[in-house]
């Protein structure tokens, strides 16, 4: 049986892996890194296990919890699922936005109870937000044209307190993309899969271990014993078209195939482009946008109220109690999505964000260490109107995947393991 060849291993790779795998086909995946998952890996520091970037998953994240179980992973011992809860905390006044959903009520009528009884805002603009997302399923979740978030949120009559405290957070941490630039309809479709379907679609999911321990180990394994391969250290330096199919080349090894699924980011198409011109038109008129994850160790016996708390008018947008998470007490994870370069240093960042922890959270002390992580292309720019590729190419048999490719989803792990998924499907 001719194998198929899948470059990344991030977690587009990993899921086109599977899927061929599930389908009975054979796959070598090839990862340039010793270590798989792409953006969403763990990394060791100072003894402790860390993630590269702070991610949770959604109840709605459908396609990612049924790869896990394909891998023989129980939901239940590796990720806590909780009852969507925000909690929001404004620097400059100390007021706190929280709203909770209404575990009683099927969706989407559990969020609009968790609008109307929404604490840090007034009637008017609960009114206004409840009308909007009223709105949003009697027109099927769909605009006419795209625009920008702002430009939506505007001609809904959203309150500026509204945006900052809950509309601007959620994008951030859905698009990584600030919302005057953000398509709306791809937050929409967001708000469509996780509000608007099933109740527990909206449930935060917090991963009990490391992302590398989560998802890459197990379906490594799956994948190991299930006939495919993976191989790591391995970076693909050319692909050539034959008659026949691709010749790949690492450094140590001259490989045949007849199919292929590129699954690496889009800015490293541009790799592939001597040989492969066709690509480069794909993600030319790309940007990209970072992510910091700012890592700090308090003592022991530090834990905040919540697990997940928002933050507005600061550096900082959302913090993460990884003692409640994941056993990793007094270990806090601070993320700063989609932000200009920052001109100081690491420590300098690392020290303005603990002062605004301390302001936000009086109990917090003098972290013991800090450890700061940016992703400077840690996704695409999930502009207006953006034109995304299709996971077929111009190249017969050759095939991209990544959370990139035209899909409903911004780039999230669930947008990435269904292009992964999609590339492999579409496969003869």
């Amino acid at each position: 049986m001719p194998k198929i060849a899948i470059i990344g291993g991030g977690m587009a790779g990993l899921a086109a892996a599977t899927k061929l795998t599930q389908q009975g086909k054979q796959a070598i995946l090839f990862e340039a890194g010793p270590n798989l998952g792409g953006r969403a890996r763990g990394i060791n520091y100072k003894d402790t296990r860390l993630d590269n970037g702070q991610h949770i998953l959604l109840g709605a994240y459908h396609e990612t919890l049924n790869l896990l179980e394909l891998a023989g992973v129980a939901e239940s011992a590796v990720l806590t699922r909780l009852p969507l809860s925000l909690q929001v905390r404004d620097l400059n006044s100390g007021e706190s936005f929280v709203l909770n959903t209404n575990p009683d009520l099927p969706a989407p009528l559990h969020i609009l109870w968790g609008l109307l009884t929404a604490k840090g805002v007034i009637a008017k603009e609960k009114w206004a937000a409840i009308r909007f997302m009223v709105w949003m399923p009697l027109n099927g979740f769909k605009l006419k044209q795209d625009q920008s978030l702002a430009s939506l949120l505007a001609a809904h009559q959203q309150s500026p307190t509204f945006i900052n405290r809950l509309w601007e957070p959620l994008c951030l941490a859905a698009l990584n993309t600030p919302l005057q630039s953000a398509s709306a309809q791809v937050f929409l479709n967001v708000l469509r899969d996780s509000f608007a379907q099933k109740k527990n679609d909206s449930d935060v999911l917090l991963a009990k271990t490391d992302l590398t321990a989560l998802i890459s180990e197990p379906i490594a394994a799956y994948l190991g014993k299930s006939g495919s391969e993976v191989i790591t250290g391995a970076a693909v330096e050319s692909i050539t078209p034959t008659a026949n199919g691709y010749t790949l080349q690492t450094k140590e090894q001259q490989y045949q195939f007849k199919q292929v699924i590129l699954a690496c980011g889009p800015h490293q198409l541009k790799s592939f482009t001597e040989s492969l011109p066709k690509l480069t038109v794909l993600t030319e008129h790309f940007t990209y946008q970072p992510i910091t994850t700012v890592y700090l160790q308090y003592a022991g016996n530090v834990a905040l109220s919540a697990p997940m708390i928002g933050a507005t008018n600061s550096l900082s947008q959302w913090v993460f109690d990884r003692g409640q998470i994941c056993g990793q007490h007094g270990l806090i994870a601070v993320v700063i999505s989609a932000h200009a370069p920052f001109k100081q240093t690491q420590k300098a960042l690392a020290e303005a964000v603990t002062k605004e922890l301390s302001t936000l959270f009086p109990q917090l002390a003098q972290p013991l260490w800090h450890k700061v992580i940016t992703e400077k292309r840690a996704t695409f720019s999930c502009n207006v109107a953006l034109k995304r590729p299709k996971n077929m190419t111009a190249y017969p048999n050759f095939f991209i995947a990544g959370d990139y490719t035209d899909s409903d989803y911004p780039a999230t792990i669930e947008g990435a393991v269904r292009s992964g998924i999609d590339a492999a499907a579409a496969l003869n």
